[in-house]
Formats: C-alpha cells, sequence, structure tokens
C-alpha cells in the first residue's frame, strides 16, 4: 500500500501502489497544466463516509510507494481516470478495486506522413 501526502499534513492517504501509480500520472499531467481537479474517495478503514481534496499546483502533494519497482501502467484506466479528473464530478476512485494489467496490445509508432502526401494533404484543405 502506497501513501499520499497532501498539503503539510504528517497524515497519509492509503491508497494500494498499483491506484497510486495511475493516479500520480493523471494528477502530474493535470497539475503541470494548472488544472485543478478534485480527488474523491469512499473511506474503507472501517470509518464511515467519504473524503474528496482539492488539488491545485500550489498545494504540495507527495507520493510514497511500498514497491521500489514501478507500476506498469494502463493505458485505458489512465484514460478513463484522466476523462473523470476532467468532468464537474472530478476523479472519484475506488480504494478496493484492481486496475487490470497494462493493455496487452503492442504499442506501434506513429509515423510521420511522407513530405508529399502532406503538402497533398494541405493543398486540398487550402
Amino acid at each position: 500500500m502506497g501513501h499520499l501526502f497532501y498539503g503539510t499534513s504528517t497524515e497519509s492517504i492509503t491508497i494500494p501502489d498499483r491506484l497510486l501509480s495511475h493516479l500520480k500520472v493523471v494528477a502530474t499531467t493535470k497539475l503541470r497544466r494548472s488544472e485543478s481537479f478534485t480527488l474523491s474517495w469512499t473511506h474503507v478503514d472501517g470509518t464511515p463516509g467519504r473524503s474528496t481534496l482539492w488539488l491545485q499546483p500550489a498545494i504540495p502533494l507527495r507520493f510514497v510507494f511500498d514497491s521500489a519497482e514501478p507500476e506498469s501502467l494502463n493505458a485505458t484506466a489512465l484514460k478513463n481516470m484522466a476523462d473523470m479528473a476532467n468532468s464537474s464530478a472530478g476523479l472519484v476512485v475506488d480504494l478496493t478495486a484492481e486496475i487490470p494489467a497494462a493493455d496487452a496490445a503492442p504499442r506501434t509508432p506513429v509515423r510521420a506522413a511522407a513530405p508529399a502526401a502532406r503538402r497533398r494533404s494541405l493543398s486540398v484543405a487550402a
């Protein structure tokens, strides 16, 4: 289990390493763009209720992982989390849900179009 430290608090939010790895990517991407958002979750430690944090670039965040090895990331899960973070409801995470292993489809490199093809497509659009 990893830990998310928010602001100057010494108390952490306990989050599974795999979920925390995905959360780190989504949060740092949004905060690097100066985009604020909310992060919400239902308590799982036996206390009733739920919590929401307002994440914005001026508030320090620290991600601490139990594992020394980085988790493999699932592109579909990242996209779903980013879409939620962009919504008015904010990013809502389930601390008990399992994120599937990284997408099985191999990544194919994106190739730039040949210069002639680019010129042709530009002249058609003009």
